[in-house]
């Protein structure tokens, strides 16, 4: 079963107490936790993919306009209390697994060492309905 693990970082506070505000060795420490624990879940067959996004001021918002063509919008909205800082899909047995891969991802290491207790958001990937070929 696939499942993708969403890592949402609260939009308040991110200039001030984000990680770019943390210590290079707590950076340094935050970075090797997360790629260990990518390492240990492709050891494993269970990673699929991961990846880190761009700061929400980077986002945009895009909407088609009546003739096709792309609308862009600067993005998130403001009133976002959280945005998504990255993500993994993992290939796992059964949801219980999944959820105790994301726990382990939610014990990064933050500012200090302490355990940040980040929220990882679980969804499942779910195929595509069947197509009729009648």
């Amino acid at each position: 079963m696939k499942f993708m693990m969403m890592m949402h970082a609260p939009q308040t506070g991110w200039d001030t107490h984000g990680i770019g505000t943390w210590p290079p060795e707590d950076i340094q420490n935050h970075i090797k936790f997360m790629m260990a624990f990518n390492a240990e879940l492709k050891a494993s067959g269970e990673f699929v993919d991961a990846q880190g996004l761009a700061l929400p001021q980077q986002a945009r918002i895009v909407k088609a306009k009546a003739d096709g063509s792309p609308d862009v919008t600067d993005g998130p909205y403001p009133e976002a209390k959280e945005f998504l800082a990255g993500f993994w899909i993992i290939d796992v047995e059964n949801a219980e697994r999944a959820y105790a891969v994301a726990a382990k991802a939610s014990a990064a290491p933050g500012k200090g060492g302490a355990q940040m207790a980040i929220p990882i958001e679980v969804r499942q990937v779910m195929s595509a309905p069947p197509v009729d070929n009648k």
